[in-house]
């Protein structure tokens, strides 16, 4: 009797606290399926920019007084509030779920440069392991 072994290519990768199966590109039988933004990410980006507008229209005179009154800490409310800085096309890229891997809520609360062109460059290095997607800048 012999054996038979099936070799199938693929990773296990967490997002959004899930786990996903990806195969390698090119892979025969391998179609591209819309992905999910991650839950995370949107919801970060939805309050830094809703905090953002409260002052803008002055409902709260500082972040400190803004923190005390959302009951959340000073620290994070301003990381929230820098996400408000990144460029058009990476907020458009998260919220469609075509950033890369790598770029996750704890890398993206991390410091990074305010001008948009230096973002990309930014961000590819700190996503490093994780290459961008298929057609995708992001």
């Amino acid at each position: 009797m012999s054996s038979l072994t099936v070799h199938v290519p693929l990773a296990i990768r967490r997002r959004g606290g899930r786990k996903r199966v990806v195969a390698p590109e090119g892979a025969p039988g391998v179609t591209v399926l819309s992905c999910r933004a991650d839950p995370a990410l949107v919801k970060a980006l939805a309050r830094g920019f809703r905090y953002r507008k409260l002052l803008d229209q002055g409902r709260y005179a500082s972040i400190s007084e803004m923190a005390a009154a959302e009951k959340i800490d000073r620290g994070y409310l301003g990381r929230l509030l820098q996400l408000t800085l990144l460029a058009p096309d990476i907020v458009e890229a998260i919220l469609d779920g075509r950033q890369p891997e790598g770029m996750t809520l704890p890398a993206l609360m991390k410091p990074f440069p305010v001008e948009w062109a230096r973002q990309f460059e930014h961000r590819v290095r700190a996503a490093s392991d994780h290459p961008p997607r298929l057609g995708n800048k992001f």
